[in-house]
Parts: structure tokens; C-alpha cells; sequence
């Protein structure tokens, strides 16, 4: 398992694109991996077959566990096979690293080659603690094996399905394993999974009994609900929050939208009220710089940031994640509508690299779309603030002494109390409320 650039030190094994007895070509796409925030595809770093799977989709393991085994065909030699991910053999044979910065040290050992005499094992250096062993292959190399009474009993094989196959199954919580497949080589199709769905379930598969109110199911904490969990506890007993709240009457700035989408500069994009709240946003923090900086609690430093990386926060069939649209307050309105739509649609589409996951110092979330009038946000860590825009609704609304029908939202701004006093988040949301309400404010800052 490699590390894909993070920093991370586990992913989980989503997708295998290939089998055994496959034949793989460099850079070839042969697997997807969940970390912390994103789904990464991995390429071979080598070409020839693919001798064994040898850690199961859905199981979580730390950078530098052998995953695959890959058997190359080396000039003048036999064929070996290798370790995806290996650490460079005894005798110096260099070994391609797929991305990042490759396995720990000693966490890897080669396999022999096929048909050498085994040689016995070289004594190695000590080290601080013993590797774990590398985990038993997922499938024999189109080999069957004998169980306990002789009988040719085949091996468990890696289930063959199309990626949004794999995906369905695991929104059904179905174990591919249990599903014959009907497709060319029996590869398990939609179809599969919706007649395996309709037949009567074994006694053994039902769900436990709980008294007499009905089942239960569980599923292990993992990938972004993982990452996401130990992101908030942290936050939320690390930074003392505050949250102030403020009711902003929009009916401009959406009649300024209408406007502006039957323009020809516009006519093509997708402008969403999001967009004129980050520009809103990005306008603001620069008269209030305490809301986008960070508590440095090792170095005893407030850090002020001279652009504003704003993260949007998503939600995704993974979870939540917040990608970032970088140096925000650099864009203008037409730039940060078409960085919204590229942003969310990415992040849907789960194809986020995990760079653009990190490093944030502001974060909008809209909660409005779900029909939520305002919450309480929790910060990101790293961050003073986090906004959150409620449903924008028609509402009665006092307008110059008279009762009248306008469009409104509910901001809610939480803050870190360390960096930001009440004055300051005050000023900020009020800034934010002023320009969408009247945006035509934002000519004179």
C-alpha cells in the first residue's frame, strides 16, 4: 500500500480492477483506494501478470502492506514475481515505488521466483520492531485448492464486477462473494444483485434479533466517516467555539443573479447564490484577517494567511469532505461560480485528489440545500471560522416601516474564541450580511 502523497498511514482496498492471471501493462489503472477524504486510483509500476490479490476489497491496511504480486518476465532470467509496493530486493534489484514516497523500510519481503530451489533466508539488520507479516493472497493464481476431506473444493476468488457494480452491492450491504455471476467470465452484473436481493434469504444471513423491536446492522468505522469523526472531536475539544447567527434579507442579490444569468459572460454558467456568499466571504476577511488564520498552539503564534484557501464543504456518497478552491479571494464572481461547479461536481463524482483536501483556512457549508433553516457548524481544525447559509426562502419581512415578502436566509458563523473576539466575528458576519443584501456595496471596499 502506498502512500499517496498525504501523509497518510492506512487506506482501504475499494475496487480491484484486474484478477489473477490478468496481464497488467505500466500505469495501468488496477485498483482504487479509500483514505481518509478521497478515492485514488492506482497504476502498475510494472508490466506482466498478475500472480495474486492479497488484500480483500473492503479491508483497511497500513502503507507499505503488500497488496498485489505481480510475476514480470526479466530478460535472460526466469519469471519473477514481486510484491506490489516492494522494498529493493537483497541483491540491489531496484523495484519502481507507485506515487508518494514509497513503502517503510523492511515492511516488505520478496517472493521467490518460480522454479529457483529455496535458498535459505539471510539474517537482516535489527530493527526497531518486527514488520508484520505480509497477509495470505486473496486468490491462488487460477489454481483450486482441496479442503479438509480431499474434495477440489475452488478457492475464495476476488468476485469479478464493474466498479458501479461493486458500489450498488455495498450500498445493499451484499457480499459479492455470495452472488453467482451471469456476465461474460462471470462478472456479476445489476441484474445479479437485484435477483440475489428478491431470493429468500438464509437463516444464517438474517439479522440478529434485538428483544422483540427488530434488528440490527453494523458496519466497521472507516475511510471518511473515520476521518471525519476524529476531525470534529478534535475540534470541537481542542477550539473553544462560539457561534453567532443573523438573518439577511437577499431579495437583491438573487434579483442581481437573474440578472446577470441572462448576460452572454453567465449565460453558460452555472451561478448558485454559493457563489456570490464566497465572494461575500473572500471580501470580508479582508477587512476582518483574524478570521482567516490559524492557532499555532506548538509554536505560541497566531498565522495570518495573505489569501484566502477556501474549502466548500461536500456531500458525497463517501461522506462529508471539504475540497478547496485555492487563492478564492483572487477570483472574481464569474471565476469562483465556474470553481464551485468544477469543485462539487469532482467531488461527486469521488474523484477529489487528496492535495486539494488540505491546507484550508475558511470553510462555507450550505446547509440550505437540505431545507435547513441554521445550525452550529464545527470548525475544521486549523481554522478560525466556518460559515453556514440556511434555506433562502420567502418570508414576511419589515420593509421601511411595511410588511412586505422577501427572500431570506440564516447565516451562522462559529469561531475559534483564541483567535477571534466577539467584536471580530461580529464585524465579519455583519460584513457578509451587509453585501448580500445590498451587493452593490461591494463597489465601494
Amino acid at each position: 500500500m502506498p502512500d499517496v502523497g498525504e501523509g497518510l498511514t492506512e487506506a482501504e482496498v475499494v475496487t480491484w480492477h484486474v484478477g489473477p492471471g490478468d496481464t497488467v501493462t505500466v500505469n495501468q489503472i488496477f485498483a482504487e483506494i479509500e483514505t481518509a477524504k478521497a478515492v485514488v486510483e492506482l497504476p502498475s509500476p510494472w508490466a506482466g501478470k498478475v500472480d495474486a490479490l492479497l488484500v480483500e476489497t473492503g479491508r483497511t491496511v497500513d502503507v507499505g502492506t503488500p497488496i498485489i504480486a505481480i510475476e514480470t518476465a526479466e530478460a535472460g532470467a526466469p519469471a519473477a514475481t514481486a510484491a506490489h509496493a516492494a522494498a529493493p530486493a537483497a541483491d540491489d534489484e531496484a523495484v519502481a515505488n507507485l506515487v508518494g514516497y514509497g513503502p517503510r523500510a523492511g515492511s516488505v519481503t520478496r517472493r521467490a521466483r518460480r522454479g529457483a530451489s529455496a535458498a535459505p533466508p539471510q539474517a537482516a539488520p535489527p530493527t526497531p520492531a518486527a514488520p508484520a507479516p505480509a497477509p495470505e493472497p486473496v486468490a491462488a493464481p487460477a489454481a483450486s485448492t482441496t479442503n479438509g476431506n480431499g474434495s477440489g473444493a475452488p478457492s475464495d476468488a476476488v468476485p469479478l464486477a464493474k466498479p458501479p457494480v461493486r458500489k450498488l452491492a455495498k450500498d445493499l450491504g451484499i457480499d459479492l462473494r455470495a452472488v453467482t455471476g451471469s456476465g461474460a467470465g462471470g462478472v456479476i452484473t445489476r441484474a445479479d444483485l437485484e435477483a440475489h436481493t428478491s431470493a429468500p434469504a438464509a437463516p444464517q444471513r438474517a439479522a440478529a434479533s434485538v428483544g422483540r423491536s427488530g434488528g440490527e446492522r453494523r458496519e466497521p468505522i472507516r475511510g471518511v466517516r473515520k476521518a471525519t469523526a476524529a476531525a470534529v472531536v478534535s475540534s470541537a475539544f481542542t477550539a473553544p467555539h462560539v457561534t453567532e447567527f443573523l438573518a439577511v434579507d437577499v431579495t437583491e442579490t438573487m434579483a442581481l443573479r437573474d440578472r446577470l444569468r441572462a448576460t452572454r459572460e453567465y449565460r453558460d454558467v452555472k451561478l448558485t447564490p454559493l457563489a456570490f456568499v464566497a465572494k461575500a466571504v473572500c471580501l470580508a476577511a479582508a477587512r476582518t484577517p483574524d478570521i482567516n488564520a490559524r492557532w499555532d498552539e506548538a509554536a505560541g503564534e497566531i498565522v495570518y494567511y495573505d489569501h484566502v484557501q477556501l474549502g466548500i464543504a461536500a456531500a458525497t456518497p463517501r461522506g462529508l469532505i471539504v475540497p478547496k478552491i485555492r487563492d478564492a479571494d483572487t477570483l472574481n464572481l464569474l471565476e469562483l461560480a465556474g470553481a464551485l461547479s468544477e469543485l462539487t461536481d469532482t467531488a461527486r463524482a469521488g474523484k477529489t485528489a487528496p492535495a486539494e483536501l488540505t491546507n484550508g483556512t475558511f470553510t462555507i457549508t450550505n446547509i440550505g440545500v437540505f431545507g435547513v433553516d441554521t445550525g452550529t457548524p464545527i470548525l475544521n481544525p486549523g481554522e478560525a471560522a466556518i460559515l453556514a447559509v440556511g434555506a433562502i426562502k420567502q418570508t414576511p419581512w419589515v420593509v421601511d416601516g411595511e410588511l412586505a415578502v422577501r427572500t431570506v436566509c440564516q447565516l451562522s458563523l462559529s469561531f475559534d474564541h483564541r483567535l477571534v473576539d466577539g467584536e471580530q466575528g461580529s464585524i465579519f458576519l455583519s460584513d457578509v450580511g451587509k453585501l448580500l443584501t445590498d451587493p452593490g456595496l461591494a463597489l465601494t471596499w
